[in-house]
């Protein structure tokens, strides 16, 4: 479960919220106790950002701008996607498979995303986005030059702006899902020690490997 409490509809009194209550959900449903939505996920995204109306409609208002950008949805998503798959959010990354897929995107595209360096199947467009993004992400917004000469030759300066924007939106997104383990970032860590089997006790494995000791 989240990591912070949801919402329940009872104590909803933004009329925003309530509106995305009865959208996503149903008029007569509680998300906070019946969850699920049309995409298959929980819904918890919404009823833990429903503590604070301030920070929900600060995100839902990021919503309608990357909609209604000029940029090309298909580059927005490949960013988008690409953010959630490098940043390790199973949400992020799920969701904007799902959205590429509505947008029309060929299915070895989608299913390149995480191999997307050895992947011959996105232009030299697609594939500066690409790259753009893990530049944001993984590198801190380390970019360099051969890479942002691309996307100029190909996009105005508004429309890079706006890739920029909306990927460390989503970026910001990601990570937050993790942290708060929100909809399908809700799972254990994986990176724990697997322990030595009994008897072991506080033997040196360095010696093991050296033929010392």
């Amino acid at each position: 479960m989240p990591r912070l409490r949801e919402v329940p509809r009872a104590e909803v009194t933004d009329p925003q919220i309530l509106f995305f209550y009865d959208r996503l959900f149903a008029p007569d449903r509680d998300p906070a106790v019946d969850h699920g939505t049309a995409t298959g996920s929980p819904g918890d995204w919404w009823t833990v950002f429903a503590q604070s109306p301030d920070v929900f409609r600060h995100a839902v208002r990021g919503f309608a701008l990357y909609r209604g950008a000029d940029l090309d949805p298909v580059l927005r998503e490949l960013g988008q996607c690409r953010a959630g798959w490098a940043r390790g959010s199973q949400f992020v990354f799920s969701q904007h498979c799902k959205q590429m897929r509505a947008l029309g995107m060929p299915e070895e595209k989608i299913e390149s995303i995480p191999h997307w360096q050895t992947a011959e199947c996105y232009s030299p467009l697609e594939r500066a986005v690409l790259a753009y993004t893990d530049c944001l992400v993984l590198d801190g917004g380390r970019v360099p030059d051969a890479v942002f000469d691309v996307l100029r030759e190909h996009l105005p300066d508004k429309e890079i702006l706006q890739l920029t924007y909306i990927t460390c939106m989503y970026d910001m997104h990601a990570t937050m899902s993790r942290a708060l383990r929100l909809e399908f970032d809700d799972r254990p860590e994986p990176v724990v020690e697997v322990a030595a089997p009994e008897g072991y006790g506080d033997r040196d494995i360095s010696s093991d490997l050296t033929g010392e000791g």
